[in-house]
This record gives C-alpha cells, structure tokens and sequence, in this order.
C-alpha cells in the first residue's frame, strides 16, 4: 500500500508541473506578442497605441492611389532640363538688370570673375513640346549671351531665346531637336490647396531632383515682380512646401498625373535657401503666355484699363462696400476697355467670366488668360446691387490688334524704339525708351526732339513699351513728368498735359 500511495502521490506532482508548464508556454504565446506591440507611457498607465511597422512577405507593394509619386516622377522627370547660361560680364549687363541682386541666390550665382570675364548661371526648364519648346524663367536666361540645355539623357544643345516676359517672369527658348519627351499641361485653375505635388529640377546642381509636398495656398502675390518697376506685373503664385532651392528656377511643378501644374519661381527665405514655401506660376497662365511668345514673338497682353486694390475691412467700413472681398476699383482710365464697358470708380468686381475673384492677383489672372479683343464678362457690385457687363479688352495701344516684336512703336506722333546696348553702356543707363522719330503730337509740342531717351516718367523707370503705355494710361487726363538725356550726356526734363 504505501508503495501504491507513493506512486500516486509521484504520479500527482508530475500532473500538476506539467499543468503548470502548458499554461504558461501557452500564455507566452498568446499573450505576450499582444504585449510586444503596446506602448507604455513613462507614467505607467495603459496605451492602446501601437506601432505602425508591418511585416509582409512579398515585394509587390502597391502604393495607394492619393500617394503615388513614382508614377508621376517618372512621367514628369525626362522633359525637365538642366540650363546652364554664359554673360559677357560686362558693368552694362549688371546695371541694367534691377532683379539680379535678388535672384542671384535663388537659380545660381552669376559669379563674376573681372569686369569683361565671363560670368555664368544656372537653372531649370521644361520641354513643352516634342520639337524642342522649352519654358522657363526670364530671370534664369535674361541677358546670357551663350544658354546651354542639358536633357535628361545627358545630351547637350546650344538653345535659342524665342522671347522673354518679365511681366509673368517667364521666357521662351528652343533647342534644335525632335520626337523629345514634352510635359502637358495640367489644369492649374481647378488645382486644390491640400492637393499633393510635385517639384522637379536641378537644385545646387543636383540634377533631376525631385520633392514632394502639398499646394498650400492659390493666387499669392508676394511683390517680387515688383523690384522691376512694371506696373503691368502679374503674380497669382501657387505656393507649396514642396522643397525648392538655387537652380530650380524654371523647373516643373507637377501633380500626380505628372502634368504641368506650375514653372517654380520664387522662394520665400531669410537665407536665399529653402525655409518652408516655394511659388510657382501658374500653368495656365504659362501656357497662354509662352504659345504668344511662339506665335507673336511678344505677349499679347489684354488690359482693362483701370487702377485696381484689394478690399480689405478698412477699406469696406470707410467706403461702406457691404462687402470683405473683391476688387476695388480705385480709377477707371478714359478709353479703356472697362470705359467701354461702363465700369466706375468705386465698383467692387468679384468676378471674371463666372469666376470668384476676392483679390487683385486672382483677376490680373483671369484676365491675362485672354488676349486683346475677347470679351469678358465683369460682374461687379455698385450701391449694393450685382451687375455683370461684357468687356472686349484692349492691349497697351488701347487697341486690339495684335503686337508684334518689332523694335520699334508708335504713340502719338512719336516713334519709339529700345536703347542700344552701346549707348546704353556709354551713359550708363539701366532703362530707357528712346524717340526715334517725332511727328506732330504732344510729344513735339513739349520740346522733345528725336533722339531723346526717356528714362523714367513721374519718378517711375520706364524699362519697356509696357511701362511707357502703363504710365501714360495712368495719367489720363493729367500732367507727367518726363526725365531722360539726348545722346550727348545732356539731361533733361519735359512737362506733358496727357
């Protein structure tokens, strides 16, 4: 007996180990993983946090539709060139470019190495079309004596300046060369803020570098047009926190289709690298101005003729507007299309052929994507009641013919052309607009004779036949001051009742 008791007892204790064994390899197994995949806060209380990695067994992964950068890299990125430019270094080029010190930092250091040595830039461009259309910047290729294009491919071609416009910053160039890969465009009006993008380019001369991030706001005006002196400037900038630093100028701004959404532009930066936006011009806005440049040689540039300002809560509450945004309507400018059209000061425009239009940058915009002779439709706000009027607009001439690039134009009697580049450099001017022939007008009446070079008009610098128009639409039925020099050194100043 007491040897069966033994055994039972041996038999018992085996029982109970074994028990004791298989609950705890069990619960090692199932519940410790879980424990493996909790966070426990320092305090000690309880997370139902976990972490994000997950484990998978095949290399197949598919990235989800809204975040699919590969594709659009890879369809963007063969059409987005490396431009590399070449200046005669000469004092006349630097004094005549008022945007150089500020953009220097921003596409590459035009750096100088003597007064006549060769100085050089760089940037980016976009190849719009499969014969070797390429947009950019005007300020990566504005004075280059020599621009180099560099494609994805490595292949190099010496490029040709179709035409520039400092109004939208903007330039044109072509490379002798078929069947490349072009980008199309995309529909940068209908782009959404929050909406993912993507900025390719050759920063520091990293070439095709692409970023990420996402559009953070539509139509910014950041005034760095106006370092120019143009008072028909355009910016309705599409900001993103997609990375963008020196040499991206001219570079692609593209969505997740890989389309042209934006020309990258501008950074906004304390240091000239990049510190959190980026601005790109719009590629509508593109498109209109670089196929004008194709066809024309110049942009065809549709004006409404009035003076222009954002309506801001002071404004509303001393002009009892009744209304936060829109265009105010500071002047109307005799002869004009918005004359035409029956606009008045003090109307607030709040939209442009149907669509909202809260400040000034979003109509300069909707207008721009038109040439002289459309009509549009202007619907505004008077003494509270909404009307909408049609426009037929008109260019600089207060006309709607088509402006070509010719070096020479008419206003009033006068006949005008650029200033040379030696006589530029002889009086060491930045700007000027000089009377190649004068006829009766006003401009005979004042004194002027042929071959004087006006230099600037009320104060402001008269760099081009846009200023020269601006200025005198400006001044409608008003006195300007006139200031420039003859081509002897000989100053001098002239008072016309315009």
């Amino acid at each position: 007996m007491d040897m069966n008791k033994r055994n039972v007892y041996f038999a018992m204790v085996v029982s109970s180990f074994l028990g004791a064994a298989i609950a705890i390899g069990g619960y090692s197994l199932i519940i410790e993983p879980q424990r493996d995949q909790q966070v426990t806060p320092a305090s000690g209380e309880s997370s139902s946090v976990s972490l994000t990695n997950y484990v998978f067994d095949t290399t197949d992964y598919v990235v989800p539709k809204g975040l699919n950068f590969v594709y659009a890299a890879k369809q963007a990125t063969p059409a987005v060139v490396h431009i590399r430019t070449e200046y005669d270094g000469s004092r006349e080029y630097a004094s005549r470019n008022p945007m150089e010190e500020f953009f220097k930092d921003y596409f590459g250091e035009r750096y100088d190495r003597g007064e006549r040595s060769p100085r050089q830039g760089a940037g980016s461009g976009v190849i719009v079309s499969a014969d070797g259309y390429i947009a950019t910047n005007n300020h990566v290729v504005e004075g280059a004596s020599e621009i180099e294009v560099m494609l994805n491919d490595n292949r190099t071609y010496s490029a040709e300046l179709i035409g520039t416009d400092p109004d939208t910053d903007l330039a044109l160039i072509k490379i002798d060369e078929e069947q490349l890969p072009y980008m199309g465009f995309g529909d940068s009006e209908n782009i959404q803020i929050g909406e993912w993008v993507l900025a390719i380019g050759n920063p520091f001369e990293f070439r095709s570098t692409v970023t990420a991030g996402i559009v953070s706001a539509k139509a910014r005006n950041i005034n760095i047009l106006a370092r120019s002196g143009s008072s028909t400037r355009i910016e309705a900038f599409i900001q993103t926190d997609a990375a963008v630093n020196p040499g991206n100028s001219g570079g692609a701004l593209v969505n997740l289709n890989g389309d042209l959404v934006g020309i990258n532009t501008a950074i906004a930066s304390p240091t000239g690298a990049f510190a959190g936006y980026s601005f790109a011009v719009p590629a509508t806005l593109v498109k209109k101005v670089i196929w004008d440049l194709k066809d024309f040689g110049a942009v065809q540039r549709p004006l409404l003729g009035i003076q222009i300002r954002d309506v801001t809560a002071e404004l509303a509450n001393a002009e009892d507007l009744g209304i936060l945004k829109g265009v105010y309507v500071a002047r109307v400018n005799e002869g004009t299309s918005a004359a035409d059209a029956g606009l008045k000061e003090k109307d607030v425009i709040i939209a442009i052929d149907g669509k909202k239009v809260s400040n000034v940058a979003q109509l300069q915009e909707q207008v721009a994507l038109n040439r002289p002779g459309d009509d549009i439709d202007v619907t505004y706000i008077r003494d509270g009641k909404t009307e909408t009027v049609k426009a037929t607009l008109k260019n600089q001439f207060q006309n709607t013919e088509v402006v070509t690039a010719s070096n020479s134009f008419e206003i009033d009697g006068a006949t005008f052309e650029p200033v040379s580049k030696t006589m530029r450099s002889e009086l060491q001017l930045d700007n000027g607009i000089q009377v190649k022939d004068i006829g009766n007008g006003k401009w005979k009446e004042a004194g002027i004779e042929e071959g004087f070079i006006i230099t600037r008009i009320d104060k402001r610098p008269i760099r081009s036949v846009d200023d020269l128009n601006a200025s005198l639409s400006n001044a409608m039925g008003e006195g300007i001051l006139i200031e420039g020099m003859y081509p002897n050194g000989e100053k001098a100043y002239y008072g016309i009742g315009w």
